[in-house]
């Protein structure tokens, strides 16, 4: 494969170029309820072509080598169109050239698990749930992506690396009466099957709280001194900060732009905010972006203080920036873009219980349940929250909507715990799917925050 792709390159007459194939491998198996839904793998691949010529920067992705010589033309026209059409030239920083193959380092291959021994997992944590208390009905889904990537380009560089996720995510409805609620569980990584294994703790607490769910009182609305757990912390992290320090989605946004200014006072003095795709194990753990740029850690909030953004080879140009290695591609259909790796707040040096006392009476909010952003403005659902009572856990509650504005959220929050979790699956939807998007982060204290409720 790597002789093909410099063929390919080789036939290119451009400022650049790269070329990126990819196979990829799906397995599944979905149980809705007591029902076997589907088991199924498949196994696609195909190319992306990426062309630099005089200021035009024009991508192509085929399915088959056999088109591979029309794409080339195909893409080259349409740089030169670009060239054309647009009065602002495009530039690249270019990483330096690298050479490497990049093997998987597992602990049990899920591709060597017989199909049996997967649906058997499966099939144990959902009848596990299925036997808890109030439980009605359940969705449990495993999946397994396989991706193996090859990457070229006319700098010389060449790259082959080999990712696997695995997963296992499920929905557990319980109902008392007229009431349901819902909640999820996930385990998985991409280091190994192992990570599926000896998991049924995950699976009966979740169940047992979302049935604590039916007995709980819906919250009353107002503002609160709230304790966020990592997973929600994570997701706040994410959606309501780090896609703003995505350089392409402020790029051409002046007033986000003047907002998110590097060396700007955006935060609490004890907050810091990195973004690390080269941790092992984690979901989101890569060597190489889709641009063939070596993924490093960066430190994009120092004591509150923005330090970085997130780049590809485009916007390191744009900004004269260093490049981070965060250009990724859901699979060979697409060219990439700049996302997350797995993004969290660092740790100090508070306990959980110290996080309590000083909220002294407000919300340990607990488990994202979807939200949305709006410009600098965030809604997020919460699964469950507990109230504090002078620094104390007390009753359990429902229906939870946290609201903010993210500037001066950042400035409320006043504590961070020491102990950092981080998630097991991952997903974000920024144009493309991602399911290796990883976040999370340790326990926080956000002062007086808005919750949505009764």
């Amino acid at each position: 494969m790597k002789e093909r792709l410099k063929e390919f390159i080789s036939k290119i007459d451009a400022d650049y170029a790269d070329i990126r194939y990819e196979k990829m491998v799906n397995t599944s198996i979905v149980y809705n309820g007591k029902e076997l839904s589907d088991v199924g793998s498949n196994a696609t691949d195909g190319y992306v072509i990426r062309v630099l010529r005089n200021g035009g920067f024009a991508t192509i992705s085929v399915t088959s080598p056999e088109d591979i010589e029309r794409a080339i033309v195909i893409v080259m026209e349409n740089a030169k169109l670009l060239t054309k059409e647009s009065d602002k030239k495009v530039g690249f920083t270019f990483p330096p050239i690298i050479e490497d193959e990049v093997s998987l380092e597992l602990n049990e291959d899920p591709r060597q698990i017989p199909l049996d021994e997967k649906i058997a997992v499966v099939n144990h944590y959902n009848n596990l749930v299925l036997n808890c208390r109030d439980v009605q009905t359940t969705l449990m889904n495993y999946g397994e992506v396989y991706r193996d990537k090859y990457f070229v380009n006319s700098k010389g560089s060449y790259i082959h690396e080999r990712i696997i996720t695995v997963g296992i995510n499920s929905r557990i409805v319980t109902k008392k009466g007229n009431l349901v609620q819902n909640g999820r569980a996930s385990v998985g990584g991409s280091d190994g099957f192992f990570r599926l294994k000896n998991r049924d703790d995950v699976f009966l607490n979740k169940a047992k709280i979302v049935s604590q769910l039916l007995d709980a009182e819906p919250v009353k609305g107002g503002t609160y001194n709230v304790v966020l757990d990592p997973d929600i912390a994570g997701v706040f992290v994410h959606e309501a900060f780090g896609h703003f320090s995505e350089a392409d989605l402020i790029e051409h946004n002046p007033s986000l732009l003047k907002k998110m200014e590097i060396g700007s006072q955006l935060g609490s003095d004890i907050l810091d905010i990195i973004d690390d795709p080269t941790g092992r194990g984690q979901i989101g753990y890569y060597k190489y972006d889709d641009e063939g740029v070596a993924a490093r850690p960066v430190t994009l909030m120092e004591k509150g203080v923005l330090k970085a953004r997130l780049h590809s080879m485009k916007t390191a140009a744009s900004f004269k920036a260093e490049l981070s290695g965060h250009t990724v591609a859901e699979d060979y259909r697409y060219a990439p873009i700049i996302r997350m790796g797995c993004i969290y707040i660092k740790p100090k040096e508070k306990t959980f219980d110290e996080l309590l006392h000083l909220a002294g009476n407000g919300l340990y909010i607990c488990e994202c349940k979807g939200g949305q952003t709006s410009g600098e403005n965030f809604t997020f659902g919460a699964q469950y929250a507990f109230l504090i009572q002078d620094g104390k856990l007390g009753p359990m509650v429902r229906d939870i909507n946290l609201m903010g504005n993210l500037f001066m959220t950042l400035k409320n929050i006043t504590a961070v715990s020491d102990a950092i979790k981080l998630a097991e699956v991952g997903g974000c939807g920024k144009g493309q799917l991602n399911i290796k998007s990883c976040l999370g982060g340790p326990h926080i204290l956000i002062k007086d925050a808005l919750i949505g409720g009764v």
